[in-house]
């Protein structure tokens, strides 16, 4: 498929994970990408699997990188017709644990580079009639223990979606997220070895396992593209099922 060729996607988190699937996901059907994180180093090695690609080290909680990111793409490209905000960290622990740095760390990064990101393309997105493609968590649906500011982030995330989208209305611009569980990256290595950890996850997963990286680039890939062209302001769980539980346990 060549759904995105002659268009420019650009993925922040793109150096590990699922924005390095995502990217390699566009790549494959044709898009010219810009790859985006602070590891320059780890960019260019997913970069060098995707024939029209550039690297822009840059953080994306920083207002005037965004802007840099947006103006590197043009230059290079000549239009941005997909964002996906993807960069994102973790910071756990519970009220009692953290404290103002660890909160401003996931805060900047997984909310505020979202804003800045999205603010500073704006103007090329409507140019294009294109559209962003924010990912946030099912822990933007719910909570989680010990997780409380990553939840707060990412409800942010979940909720700015469908504000955006309402925002565009007359602009063109469609807005949606994706709302990935437990996906394998450098962030959930740790909990991958840890079988006794990977039970309980698995057993709540109607599919029966956590996601790779692939799985929610896919979905990515489907958003942004005029497959779904009627979709918009939505927050699609891609979960292998997991939220069509009500949390009792499986009794079978």
């Amino acid at each position: 498929m060549s759904r995105f060729e002659n268009k420019t996607v650009i993925v922040t988190g793109a150096s590990s994970g699922i924005g390095a699937a995502t990217a390699k996901r566009f790549g494959r059907e044709g898009a010219n990408v810009v790859l985006v994180s602070r590891s320059e180093d780890k960019l260019k090695r997913v970069a060098s699997n995707i024939p029209n690609a550039k690297v822009v080290a840059a953080d994306v909680g920083n207002k005037e990188d965004a802007k840099r990111v947006i103006d590197e793409a043009q230059s290079a490209f000549g239009s941005v017709d997909v964002l996906v905000n993807n960069a994102g960290v973790v910071t756990t622990g519970t009220i009692d644990e953290v404290d103002e740095d660890g909160w401003d760390t996931v805060i900047n990064t997984d909310l505020t580079g979202v804003f800045h990101m999205t603010k500073a393309a704006w103007p090329a997105l409507k140019a294009s009639k294109g559209n962003v493609v924010n990912t946030s968590s099912v822990s933007g649906t719910g909570g989680d223990w010990g997780m409380f500011a990553y939840n707060a982030a990412k409800g942010g995330v979940t909720n700015m979606t469908r504000a955006l989208a309402l925002d565009a209305a007359t602009s063109g611009v469609r807005v949606n997220a994706v709302n990935p569980s437990l996906t394998r990256s450098e962030l959930t290595d740790g909990m991958f070895d840890n079988d006794d950890l990977m039970k309980k996850f698995t057993d709540r997963i109607p599919l029966g396992r956590a996601a790779e990286p692939e799985d929610i680039a896919d979905v990515i890939a489907f958003l942004a593209s005029d497959d779904a062209r009627f979709v918009n302001g939505v927050n699609l769980p891609v979960d292998g099922g997991l939220s069509a539980s009500n949390g009792q346990p499986n009794q079978a």
